[in-house]
């Protein structure tokens, strides 16, 4: 690691550091959103937005341990905390298709098989980043992406939407393009700073992480107001 990198890490006000900052009191401010509201939705829809606000509280505790990794200057252990992070919250935003395709009589499987994909997409990233391979990994990661988009913008999940439609169909739209804009920087951030593959960025250098900070925002924030909306849709 270079001198400058470590100077950066350790400035309070490096825009790695001020984005975490920023990140973990967005996250902690929506969770608290989120937990406060549920008593106004109808039961079947509380648990869509209390998931939403688990997803956004432990998002908001891994960005204070990453930040202070990032303090400390300890690289290995932001990639780390951030994919701990991943591992439980992308998982949660999966089980978010299933609750709210529920009406239109989603089955736990595909739930399950969602969840299944989310998990071999970060893991096999998570190796990428840290034992090798990186094409090898990131091509299986990649592939399981793209099966999650298949699923749930020309799949069961698809179909289901349009059944159900209205308001249900309009809420599942915009997560799908959530999941394939929003969550595209992640497979671009992995193969530009990831060495072995096009290796674009130094390893060392931290500006993906600004990057991947105000992505997990919008896309966990955003995940839950949209679910948030069509809660109160269709509690009124």
């Amino acid at each position: 690691m270079t001198n400058s990198t470590l100077l950066i890490l350790g400035d309070v006000n490096s825009p790695v550091n001020f984005t975490f900052f920023i990140g973990c009191m967005a996250m902690m401010a929506a969770s608290a959103f989120f937990f406060l509201s549920l008593n106004q939705f109808d039961k079947k829809w509380r648990t869509s937005v209390l998931v939403s606000g688990l997803i956004t509280f432990i998002a908001a505790v891994h960005y204070m341990y990453m930040r202070d990794a990032a303090m400390a200057g300890d690289v290995m252990n932001i990639t780390a905390f951030r994919y701990v992070d991943w591992i439980l919250t992308v998982p949660l935003m999966c089980v978010e298709f299933y609750l709210i395709l529920k009406v239109a009589g989603a089955k736990k499987s595909l739930m399950w098989r969602l969840i299944f994909l989310s998990v071999i997409m970060l893991v096999t990233g998570y190796f990428g980043e840290t034992m090798g391979n990186a094409v090898m990994w990131g091509t299986i990661s990649g592939l399981a992406y793209f099966v999650i988009v298949y699923e749930i913008w020309f799949g069961g999940a698809a179909k289901l939407a349009k059944e159900a439609g209205g308001d249900v169909l309009h809420a599942h739209k915009i997560l799908c393009w959530f999941v394939l804009v929003g969550w595209a920087i992640y497979p671009i951030g992995y193969m530009a700073g990831t060495e072995g593959w096009y290796d674009v960025l130094p390893t060392e250098s931290l500006d993906m992480n600004v990057w991947y900070n105000i992505a997990d925002a919008i896309n966990k924030i955003g995940f839950g107001l949209v679910v948030y909306s069509l809660a109160v849709k269709k509690t009124a």
